[in-house]
């Protein structure tokens, strides 16, 4: 085993060494627009590596990494974020995150395309931005665009302007939207929305509910959201350029889709060459912690429960009820706990509980002794809780956090709550199933074996295709030629149709002619009668 390790390592150096040789001079343009934090530790880990690597890289960006210095072959050009709470707050009327849990599938849906064209405008309004598309030297300056496969379709236009291929990167994973973009068709049947909680193993209501959120969802991209789309592009530069393409017709120069996803936390579905499967590649080797978080970790001597809601939900915002319940349970437990809430001075602590405003949580769920993470299910943590091999009690607040905890539970690595109803008892007994009964951790244990065992590291992955795409000039052998099929060709409409009309057109022959005869029948009769 050491000697099949040691080659799979060296193989995986020359790979790497190859295509560093490949990248030396590579240009690239990375532009992402909207703001989301938990977003930019996908983006900001590939922009790194791509400059570790020696491409040279210019970032379009609403967070720096000035303060790493990165060195000269790092480019940034920092634009004002998007505040998207206004529009967040006032389509949900939400006061807080963790109110997002009330809010319906297709209101959040809505809130996404609307923050998403928001979000575009903002970034053309803004002056950096404006003189990357008013430069004059824009042949070969650049080798290829990386951009983000949200809602800010907009940003494809750069690609257009520089004439580059372009490689995008789906934070969120597979989306069933992304269907006609590469020329697959997605089987609603066994693959739900990626923002309900259900699994390929629906009922017949939760398929009915699935295919409507996905039929309504591709409706409002095509009437609504394209349209809207294109109308800001030539609101903002129809006057700058002679013709200004459509959004359809850009997203058609997108070479590769780098999707944040991977086995066992993705089923089976049908994929195109060009979607390539990335997920946690943000995940990087565990650093040291900080002396008291690795004394407190250290000295456990029944394991550790880690307890963050991410970047986006605060614990604070949990009632007082509610935060009562915990520090109840905690107290009671002989494990301790290492708590991220945003308020350190929080009242009434027990003994074995540390609370932190910030938590290095990679580096803390590779300790040995953390044996449970409460989580809001969110994808990145729930690929980092998989890999380190952590059990996690699931309590989603929005979006995909229900999909990702519902395939835990499947999976038999994970328990759910709701911090709205949760009681004492129900989190007591949660926690007490995932540390004690030994199921848990081995389903854990086999689901990072399978997230793991890859043919190369999902960074290795993500920079081969990346320097792909640019050694190929685009590679267009990775489109399907199905995106060059008008809709009802690409759902065989016309050949149902032939068809039907060949079943139905001497049916309806036949019905004609029997009714013929029958009239004629009928006349004779009548013919007949008279005479008599």
């Amino acid at each position: 085993m050491q000697l099949k390790s040691a080659w799979k390592v060296l193989l995986l150096g020359l790979v790497a060494l190859q295509h560093l040789e490949l990248a030396a001079g590579s240009r690239i343009l990375a532009a992402f627009f909207f703001p989301g934090k938990s977003h930019f530790m996908m983006t900001n880990a590939m922009v790194r590596e791509l400059v570790k690597r020696g491409h040279e890289v210019t970032f379009l960006t609403p967070f720096s990494l000035a303060k790493e210095n990165l060195g000269d072959n790092y480019k940034e050009i920092l634009i004002p974020q998007y505040d998207f709470w206004p529009t967040l707050l006032k389509m949900t009327q939400a006061k807080s995150v963790l109110a997002m849990t009330n809010v319906s599938t297709l209101t959040f849906i809505r809130m996404c395309y609307v923050m998403g064209l928001e979000s575009t405008e903002f970034a053309f309004e803004q002056p950096e931005v404006l003189n990357l598309i008013d430069a004059k030297d824009k042949v070969d300056k650049y080798d290829l665009l990386l951009a983000e496969q949200f809602f800010n379709e907009g940003a494809l236009f750069l690609g257009h302007l520089y004439q580059i291929p372009i490689v995008t990167i789906a934070t969120f994973g597979f989306a069933n939207y992304l269907s006609p973009l590469v020329g697959v068709m997605t089987p609603w049947s066994h693959v739900p929305h990626g923002w309900k909680p259900y699994t390929p193993h629906m009922s017949l209501l939760e398929r009915i509910d699935s295919v409507y959120t996905c039929a309504l969802e591709d409706i409002v991209r095509t009437i609504w959201h394209y349209p809207q789309q294109d109308a800001l592009l030539q609101k903002h530069f129809a006057h700058k350029f002679d013709s200004v393409p459509s959004i359809k017709q850009l997203e058609r120069n997108i070479s590769a889709f780098l999707l944040n996803t991977y086995m066992p936390l993705e089923a089976p579905r049908p994929v195109s060459f060009n979607m390539i499967q990335v997920g946690g590649l943000h995940i990087q080797k565990p650093k040291a912690l900080p002396a008291d978080m690795q004394k407190f970790l250290d000295e456990s001597k029944h394991g550790v429960i880690y307890f963050s809601l991410g970047s986006q939900v605060r614990s604070a915002d949990l009632p007082p009820e509610k935060l009562k319940i915990f520090l109840d349970v905690f107290g009671s437990l002989k494990q301790r706990i290492l708590w991220k809430f945003e308020d350190e001075k929080l009242p009434n602590l027990p003994a074995n509980v540390m609370v932190k405003s910030w938590m290095p949580q990679n580096d803390i769920l590779a300790h040995p002794n953390v044996k449970v993470f409460i989580a809001h299910g969110g994808l990145f943590g729930t690929q980092e809780a998989v890999y380190h091999g952590v059990p996690v009690l699931g309590m989603p607040v929005y979006a995909d956090q229900y999909l990702n905890i519902k395939k835990g539970q499947a999976a038999g690595f994970a328990l759910g709550v709701d911090y709205r109803t949760v009681t004492e008892q129900e989190l007591r007994h949660s926690l007490t199933e995932l540390l004690e009964n030994p199921k848990y951790m081995d389903n854990m244990k086999r689901a990072s074996k399978i997230f793991r065992n890859r043919p190369l590291d999902a960074m290795d992955e993500a920079m081969f295709w990346i320097d792909y795409v640019i050694e190929h000039r685009g590679a267009p052998h990775l489109v399907s030629p199905g995106l060059d099929l008008p809709w009802y060709k690409f759902y065989l409409l016309d050949i149902i149709g032939l068809a039907l009309a060949a079943i139905l057109l001497p049916i309806l022959g036949l019905l004609l002619f029997c009714r013929k005869r029958k009239s004629s029948a009928v006349k004779s009769a009548k013919t007949k009668v008279k005479r008599n």
